[in-house]
């Protein structure tokens, strides 16, 4: 009777251990903001052969761009007044971000993309 209490108390032990183990492990969610800003980045930076700080300053524009996004535009109703005046808002601050970062060319090509 021990030994299947031993049995049964080890197999506890490393079922709550796995669970354990894969509940702590890291995967990145494609819907993330950072994540899809990397992506937004990679794209422009193979474009435009950006420097290294132009990069990490457009991945950070970009990932405020896109959390004021999903908080203030996404899932709304686009014809509300407010919601389209966040969105107009939120672009422009974009826009002034990449024109302050990128070099005139390079923002003339961004805006084409």
């Amino acid at each position: 009777m021990k030994n299947l209490f031993k049995i049964v108390v080890v197999a506890l032990v490393l079922v709550f251990g796995i669970q354990n183990t894969v509940a702590q492990s890291l995967s990145q969610d494609q819907e993330r903001p950072e994540v899809i800003a990397k992506l937004k980045t990679s794209e422009i930076n193979d474009a435009f052969d950006l420097t290294g700080e132009q990069q990490r300053y457009i991945f950070r524009a970009l990932t405020a761009n896109e959390v004021n996004l999903r908080k203030h535009v996404n899932g709304k109703d686009a014809s509300n007044p407010e919601v389209a005046a966040n969105k107009k808002k939120y672009d422009d601050a974009l826009s002034q971000a990449m024109k302050k970062t990128l070099t005139p060319e390079q923002f003339a090509q961004w805006q084409k993309m």
